[in-house]
């Protein structure tokens, strides 16, 4: 019987003494340095462990716990039957090595240097950080990016980005935590940047009410995440913006939300440009005499767009006050003084304009109440209707409406019908988009007007985009089949970028046994902290020949080369960052933030990498699914098995082709070779995730948790894939000036 222990040896000059760890086993001593010191008097032999009351005790207890943790391993429950006392100093003295190249190491580092032109990226609803990491993979001709800052709301992403980009690659990239459609977010943003250019925005806004799989939902709180991120690219004007989605999107509301997006990106103006549109506008009353008043009213709707956050405000009020002014010196003509005191049409018209002038109040007031209807799961109930039709009542558009019926009961005079209509299409041009006030422009040129405003229109437009592009990341070295919408938008002084040219061929597409085959050899409710040897040849016998045929050598995205190329499994486990990450440190893995400060982190060879714990009846169940190599065929079996599950789906892996999209829900998958579900860091090879990407918190949670808490499971489901965000990147890169 083995017996693992740790003692002091002799103290140095200053009177510390190091840590030993021993085992005792089968008459036989394996001894190693922890690589700690302290004091004789701060270490009790009792308890085997630093006193409470010493310096760095917690965190000093927590790495000696782990160690003996991995030596129990080892010895007591390996995949291994049994190592040799030389193999076991050497398992770990590598978990020792670890610690020490990370213990104490300042967290920014100097980078090593590179010659040539960085750009700066800022990557919003980063989740994990997909397009992160995809973006540090990408160099081209000495051009490469710098990281300045993520943006989610959740714990979880913030701390898996502190640990990946701050503690190990050592980048001071910052991270805001805070829901974009807060008033402040902005304000906040502009503070982190601090003032630093930023060349290319990237982001993927939350996808489920817009995924054709899921329930859509009305005044959904995701459904407007679109128009805050280009919030954000009108105050910060990069050369490059890109968003990402899923395909759904191209059809939902059969179009519409797809042209609306296009129509707000086309909408974002050069605001150096509306002083020269403005003059434009402003001629055009010389030929519409009539129409005067609605002229000035789009020459201030235009400069509206000058101004961002309290300024914007203020111009938005004094836009409708104007409208307002308009309505009261009108009102004795339309109505006599009692109808105008009493009238509910009246009444409607003005206290109309009351509620618009406080837009800024209600738009937060509706945040606040989608946010509290999502967090009490406000949906197919009695409930939902009264929520979607206050929500409705408050829109501007819907004021807008109401005004204009309350207008259209009047009984208004012929001579005054013309200043009532003028009134209604001023609200109806205070709710335009940019795009849409320029089409009506065009409705008060004539043929030389429309030729002139043509140049203008193409000058100040800012950002160049003609339609969203379809990519499959499968066909930039993914071993998945996960087809995303890119909105690329280009910024009217770069070149313009309208697709993302493919790494490979279709029949050199990365397979899922190629990514996964040298992690197969942990079963049910088993997690490895190390990589162990896989066989194939033991391991599939008969067919050896043929699982070794989908093995092959190739360049970091994918691209099959017989020179100096490595399999995708050795690229996940060497990493894909460029040479200016020498300096890194060796990843780790910390269970919340308490823990990230107490010093409590798992340096293992391996992260991620544990199996959930299934019932008989779910080995069984997976097992039959598994044989019969897909979930419909196999129903008609586990019906007679008494197996069968309300399940709705099961996707079965095949080893020789691409997985389908990975999603947040591990069970919905089961592994080519042996009836179970995937680990985490199974999950994070099928998305392209380096082995060094370590997923921090908790590993899966369920129910109303999932709202809340951001596990692994769905950190991994949620990323983009870094290799399809490289490939991105490395476009943005041949044509950024």
């Amino acid at each position: 019987m083995a017996t693992i222990n740790f003692y002091l040896d002799k103290s140095d000059k200053k009177g510390f003494s190091p840590i030993h760890l021993r085992i005792n086993c089968n008459s036989e001593q394996v001894k190693l340095s922890t690589g700690e010191k302290v004091q004789q008097d701060d270490f009790d032999k009792e308890t085997q462990s630093v006193k409470e009351n010493s310096e760095r005790a917690t965190e000093i207890n927590y790495y000696l716990a782990y160690l003996r943790d991995r030596a129990d391993e080892l010895l007591n429950n390996s995949y291994k039957k049994s190592y040799t006392n030389k193999e076991l100093k050497l398992k770990l003295t590598g978990f020792v090595k670890a610690y020490k190249e990370n213990h104490n190491v300042n967290i920014v580092r100097e980078q090593v240097s590179l010659y040539g032109k960085p750009f700066t990226f800022v990557d919003l609803f980063a989740g994990a950080g997909g397009f992160s990491e995809g973006f540090l993979q990408a160099e081209h001709n000495n051009k490469f990016f710098d990281f300045l800052l993520a943006n989610d709301i959740n714990d979880n992403s913030e701390l898996t980005h502190v640990v990946r980009y701050n503690h190990q690659l050592g980048l001071d990239a910052d991270f805001l935590c805070q829901d974009i459609t807060e008033p402040d977010f902005l304000d906040n943003l502009l503070s982190k940047i601090n003032g630093k250019k930023v060349d290319v925005v990237c982001g993927g806004p939350p996808c489920q009410s817009f995924s054709l799989a899921g329930k859509r939902k009305k005044f959904d709180k995701k459904d407007d995440l679109f128009s805050h991120y280009l919030e954000v690219i009108k105050v910060l004007q990069p050369k490059y913006f890109v968003m990402e989605n899923v395909k759904g999107i191209l059809t939902k509301e059969k179009g519409k939300i797809k042209e609306l997006i296009i129509k707000e990106i086309n909408s974002i103006v050069d605001i150096n440009e509306i002083p020269r549109l403005s003059s434009f506008v402003k001629s055009l009353k010389k030929t519409n005499l009539d129409n005067s008043f609605l002229i000035d009213c789009l020459v201030k709707r235009i400069e509206i767009e000058q101004f961002i956050d309290s300024k914007a405000e203020e111009v938005k009020e004094l836009y409708i006050k104007t409208i307002d002014s308009k309505f009261k010196k009108l009102t004795p003509n339309i109505a006599d003084y009692k109808t105008s005191k009493t009238d509910e049409r009246i009444s409607t018209i003005r206290h109309g304009f009351n509620l618009l002038v406080r837009n800024k109040e209600w738009e937060k007031l509706k945040r606040d109440i989608i946010r509290e209807k999502d967090f009490c799961n406000i949906d197919n109930d009695y409930f939902i209707d009264s929520f979607t039709q206050f929500l409705t009542e408050i829109d501007s558009n819907e004021i807008i409406n109401k005004i204009e019926i309350a207008f259209s009961k009047l009984n208004i005079a012929k001579d005054y019908k013309k200043a009532c209509d003028d009134i209604i299409n001023a609200l109806k041009i205070y709710v335009l988009s940019i795009d849409d006030c320029l089409s009506l422009i065009r409705d008060y040129c004539n043929e030389n007007q429309n030729k002139e405003l043509g140049v203008i229109i193409n000058d100040i437009r800012l950002y160049k985009i003609e339609a969203p592009f379809v990519a499959n990341s499968s066909n930039y070295g993914v071993p998945q089949n996960r087809e995303r919408v890119l909105f690329i938008g280009c910024r009217k002084d770069q070149k313009f970028i309208s697709e993302i040219p493919a790494t490979v061929k279709e029949e050199e597409k990365v397979s899922v046994f190629e990514a996964l085959y040298d992690l197969d050899f942990i079963g049910n409710n088993e997690e490895a902290h190390q990589y162990q040897l896989v066989d194939i040849s033991k391991q599939y016998n008969g067919t050896a020949k043929k699982m070794k045929g989908l093995l092959k050598k190739r360049s970091i995205d994918g691209k099959p080369i017989k020179t100096k190329g490595k399999t995708f499994a050795e690229w996940s486990r060497r990493g894909r960052l460029n040479g200016r990450f020498e300096k890194s440190t060796k990843p780790f893995y910390v269970r919340n933030e308490e823990a990230l400060n107490n010093g409590e982190k798992v340096y293992d060879i391996l992260h991620n990498h544990k199996t959930s714990n299934q019932g008989k009846d779910v080995i069984k169940r997976l097992d039959i699914i598994l044989k019969e190599g897909d979930y419909k065929k196999a129903k008609e079996k586990l019906n007679e098995c008494g197996l069968s599950s309300n399940k709705r789906n099961y996707n079965v892996l095949k080893p020789e082709s691409q997985s389908p999209t990975v999603m947040t829900i591990p069970d919905d998958y089961i592994h080519y070779n042996s009836p179970r579900a995937l680990t985490v860091r199974e999950m994070a090879r099928l998305q392209s995730f380096d082995d060094s990407f370590v997923f921090q918190g908790k590993r899966s949670t369920g129910g109303n948790n999932r709202k809340s808490e951001l596990p692994q499971y769905t950190l991994v489901g949620n990323a983009v894939p870094p290799l399809m965000a490289r490939a991105v990147a490395l476009e943005i890169l041949k044509n950024i000036r």
